[in-house]
């Protein structure tokens, strides 16, 4: 069984990007229900769908497996609500940490938010200077929330 723990924040200034190269990942949602919602992702030539659960705090069920990518391609074009996530997402390690930094395209542009995986819900994780406001309890900054009303909305 899989288990995602995770804290995400906006990011607060522009000096995480110094050295950092990132990977464009294009996402939709074949369900965006509150007890579950299933994506389906391409990053580079990999696909995957993932399945996960309602949050309880920063905590939720998490599956993800990998698919061929012309059927990820093919689901997210015939399927998927509209309109997709785009996104380059970088990841930066600082003090044991990996961050993954994701900055939106399309109807996202605009919006760079950080998260970052923990062990447990009480894990100390030292913050980098360039992270701002936490908004791990705000589900308008969910990817799944993203599509529904995109941040050019807001």
């Amino acid at each position: 069984m899989g288990t995602e723990i995770e804290r995400k924040f906006l990011v607060g200034d522009n000096s995480w990007r110094v050295g950092a190269e990132g990977k464009l990942y294009r996402q939709g949602y074949l369900s965006t229900a509150a007890d579950r919602n299933v994506r389906v992702r391409i990053i580079g030539d990999q696909g995957f769908l993932t399945v996960k659960g309602r949050a309880s705090g920063i905590t939720r069920l998490e599956f993800e497996y990998e698919i061929p990518v012309e059927d990820a391609d093919r689901m997210l074009d015939a399927l998927c609500l509209k309109p997709l996530i785009e996104k380059t997402r970088y990841k930066i390690d600082y003090r044991g940490a990996t961050w993954e930094v994701d900055d939106f395209a399309g109807d996202n542009a605009g919006l760079v938010v950080a998260e970052v995986e923990l062990a447990s819900e009480d894990q100390h994780v030292e913050l980098p200077s360039w992270i701002g406001e936490e908004v791990s309890d705000d589900p308008r900054y969910l990817n799944s929330s993203l599509v529904e009303k995109p941040f050019k909305t807001w």
